[in-house]
């Protein structure tokens, strides 16, 4: 008997549009001879069941099951396709625990510490990867562009401490402009976070496990036409992805290292993404940020780096959500 799967997307920022892109690669990549999919809209107005046919039907959260053709349907297994809360940070995670059901990304804990760049960073680094030094404000406490600047240097990145797509972030070389680019991350988050820059190439390996093995795909390199790899740079076509990477073999086992045991340091779960800068003075990774729903859309790399791997995304897909339901 086919599984029902429940294919989330949505959410509730401005990653959403993403959310949606991702959900229709996903969805043309299922197996159909193993899986029933049934697409799961959630947004401010509601939780909807939606098909191709334009009908829909609100989603019974008391079970989180839909009522379609008369007939109740009851998921075995949910493929999280929401960037951003509340499929990114641990709600919906949480939400699925209390209803015993299986899920394709990384658990309540890790997806609220990993949605949090700072708390990654600290952990991260407690555990022995390298990550640039930064500070951490918070929109009601008090801070001076002086007390920053006497903690890091220029020039740094600022960007808001959850979330991710690059939304309200800011490179800055001149202090004068400190204040700017953090007014600017604040109107996306309440948390902001200033990072020195570490001078470099910029990476990103994708990272999941299969059968018990933890496989690391080819690594990514970003060449972005604008000042970073914004959400310009990442989803309209403003930079170079070259998959995979042209790189010595010493850099590729660095990363894939780094990698994998960030992977088991957070106790990660699915498909997880990890961005890395290779800083060329010290030759080896820092770690930038990790994300555990990452992007599926056809302008995404996860499905870059599994065709680079010889993978269908059948076949990748398929794997990922056995793995979920094992």
């Amino acid at each position: 008997m086919k599984k029902k799967i429940a294919l989330v997307t949505g959410g509730f920022s401005g990653e959403a549009e993403i959310s949606y892109k991702s959900a229709i690669t996903v969805a043309n990549n299922i197996d159909l001879n193993l899986f029933d999919y049934y697409t799961i809209d959630i947004n401010p107005s509601g939780w909807f069941y939606n098909n191709e046919n334009n009908e829909s039907c609100e989603v019974n959260k008391t079970d989180f099951t839909i009522i379609f053709n008369q007939q109740k349907i009851v998921f075995d297994v949910v493929l999280m396709c929401i960037h951003g809360t509340p499929g990114e940070d641990g709600k919906l995670q949480g939400y699925f625990d209390l209803l015993q059901i299986p899920y394709t990304s990384c658990d309540t804990a890790t997806s609220a510490l990993t949605f949090n760049k700072r708390y990654t960073l600290a952990v991260a680094a407690f555990g022995g990867i390298k990550v640039a030094k930064s500070v951490h404000l918070f929109k009601d406490s008090q801070y001076t562009i002086e007390k920053i600047l006497q903690q890091i240097q220029t020039p740094v990145f600022v960007k808001p401490n959850n979330g991710g797509s690059s939304l309200g972030m800011s490179k800055v070389v001149d202090s004068k402009q400190l204040q700017t680019a953090i007014n600017k991350a604040f109107e996306v988050d309440d948390q902001v976070l200033v990072e020195e820059m570490i001078q470099g190439r910029e990476f990103t390996i994708g990272v999941y496990k299969s059968k018990n093995e933890l496989i690391a795909l080819p690594i990514t390199e970003i060449i972005t036409q604008n000042e970073f790899f914004d959400y310009e740079a990442k989803y309209l076509g403003k930079s170079e992805e070259i998959t995979p990477a042209s790189i010595t073999d010493s850099i590729k086992n660095q990363i894939e290292e780094a990698a994998k045991k960030i992977y088991q340091l957070l106790n990660c779960r699915g498909i997880v993404r990890i961005d890395f800068i290779y800083n060329e003075k010290e030759l080896q990774p820092y770690m930038l940020e990790v994300n555990t729903v990452p992007g599926q859309s056809q302008a995404s790399i996860v499905p870059q780096q599994v065709l680079a791997k010889g993978l269908t995304l059948k076949e990748f897909y398929t794997d990922i959500i056995q793995n979920a339901i094992q």
